[in-house]
């Protein structure tokens, strides 16, 4: 594997078989710190950074990749056909926008108003319509090619887009470069997340780290991040400082871990500095946020993640993917957007005004903010729905009061980081089918992503399952935003 490692030619001398895992990291002070996945975390900091050091030199270019898990309606939310026979249009009126021409959904005012600032991309396609392969597509950016009705992960997946950043995105002050939140994407049930949300075949030490939490609470701290009153500063610093020495004394720690001692010294050192970074612990502290915004964005938990994905990228946080997260997680026939019954009810109420007050907020939040312009904010989720109500075409489960999976056309929005707002790009056919004109791929929308961030799309990975490096994309930007 490629792993970006410092090199070192020591040899272990003393193996201190009595100390595993778990006791290095209560020694350290963060007890993992209740984030997900962070001991396979891959840092690549620079080891000359000055960790007390708060801010960035120059520009800081962020991203936000919000999931939809289960596929919205975009035929009844951002790309209606009022003229299309009544099987076709469904049971919403649309309603005219901030900009002359564009129309949405009546049950998205909130967001109709801030729709100068956003762009409507109404030619994404791609050809799976099952949630796990079709979620990988759009978390990866790659063609899926696992077993076609499979949703979920497994070791030979290809890496997430959240991954590829974490190890290609050099960080700022050892802070992750990539964060997921409130959860990964995972029907209530199985026992692993979906498809395409980890490091994958490249390796599960690049996983992005996650801090799986419900911000919405109203006493809400992120699990490891409390003070703890016996363990100062200073006191936190010795125990850095004897872990240190411990990894300079073994190469390898093999309790139960299996990584390189290097990379373990890494990830405390990233832990150090997330404890003791003061603008992202302020992040972290949605008490101290004014209750109006709170307020604004909506006490849910959606809401909340979006204003603590706000918080992360000001405190320089390339990346924060925010996986959609609601009750209706519960309805085993139509889990959160996977309207399969009961389409225009469950649209109507909870998910439209749910959806309407958070990400409008968090629009208007990052304009106002000034934070919008280098904050490329993309919504999507991983297929549409059916153009006509009642239409089978992959699930039994759908009634004639919802609509199937359909990834044929569907629309992604978009916002920030240098593109234009009160705009539409690409179209669909009459019946809102199929893609008319100006398709765009999972590849190309991670493309334009990784684009923004800097990261540079002719890099390559070693891939674990076979003798092979491969681009980390095959998508180009997407021109014309």
């Amino acid at each position: 594997m490629n792993t970006p490692l410092s090199r070192s030619n020591r040899t272990s001398t003393n193996p201190h078989p009595s100390l595993n895992r778990r006791q290095l990291l209560q020694i350290g002070g963060v007890s993992m710190l209740g984030l997900n996945s962070f001991e396979l975390q891959q840092l690549r900091a620079n080891s000359e950074n000055d960790e007390n050091q708060s801010g960035y030199q120059g520009k800081h270019h962020a991203c936000v990749f919000i999931f939809l898990f289960g596929g919205p309606s975009h035929i009844d939310l951002w790309d209606m056909k009022p003229n299309a026979p009544a099987e076709v249009r469904g049971d919403f009126k649309p309603i005219s926008t901030k900009v002359p021409g564009i129309q949405i959904c009546e049950h998205l005012p909130q967001l109709a108003a801030q729709m100068d600032k956003i762009t409507l991309l109404r030619s994404m396609r791609h050809r799976m319509p099952v949630h796990g392969p079709a979620c990988s597509e759009m978390y990866t950016g790659r063609e899926y090619f696992g077993p076609p009705t499979t949703d979920q992960a497994t070791p030979e997946d290809w890496p997430s887009i959240a991954s590829l950043v974490s190890r290609y995105k050099n960080p700022a002050n050892q802070l992750p470069p990539s964060i997921v939140l409130p959860l990964y994407s995972q029907f209530i049930g199985q026992s692993k997340r979906i498809a395409g949300q980890s490091g994958g075949r490249m390796g599960d030490e690049f996983d992005p780290v996650v801090i799986q939490c419900d911000p919405s609470e109203t006493d809400f701290k992120v699990p490891g991040f409390q003070t703890l009153p016996f363990v100062d500063a200073q006191r936190l610093g010795q125990r850095r400082n004897l872990l240190q020495q411990l990894q300079k004394q073994h190469q390898t720690i093999k309790a139960g871990f299996g990584l390189p001692a290097k990379t373990y010294s890494e990830h405390v050192d990233m832990a150090y500095s997330m404890l003791h970074q003061p603008s992202f612990r302020r992040a972290l502290d949605l008490q101290k946020v004014p209750a109006k915004r709170r307020e604004r964005y909506g006490q849910t938990n959606f809401g909340q993640s979006l204003l603590l994905a706000r918080q992360l990228i000001e405190a320089g946080i390339s990346l924060v993917t925010v996986n959609f997260d609601h009750e209706s997680k519960h309805d085993k026939r139509s889990p959160l957007w996977d309207t399969h019954h009961d389409n225009f009810a469950k649209l109507k109420d909870p998910l439209c005004p749910l959806f309407d007050q958070a990400f409008s907020a968090f629009i208007e939040d990052l304009s106002d903010s000034g934070l919008l312009d280098s904050t490329l904010v993309v919504a999507t989720g991983e297929f549409g729905r059916t153009p006509k109500i009642g239409q089978f075409s992959q699930n039994a489960m759908t009634l004639k009061t919802g609509r199937d999976h359909w990834p044929h056309a569907f629309t992604t929005l978009m916002a920030g980081g240098g593109v234009q707002g009160g705009r539409v790009y690409g179209r669909t056919t009459d019946d809102g089918g199929y893609v008319a004109d100006n398709p765009v791929s999972p590849a190309d929308l991670a493309a334009t992503m990784f684009h923004h961030l800097g990261v540079d799309t002719t890099e390559q990975y070693d891939d674990n399952f076979q003798n092979i490096r491969r681009d980390i994309c095959l998508g180009k930007p997407i021109i014309g935003l």
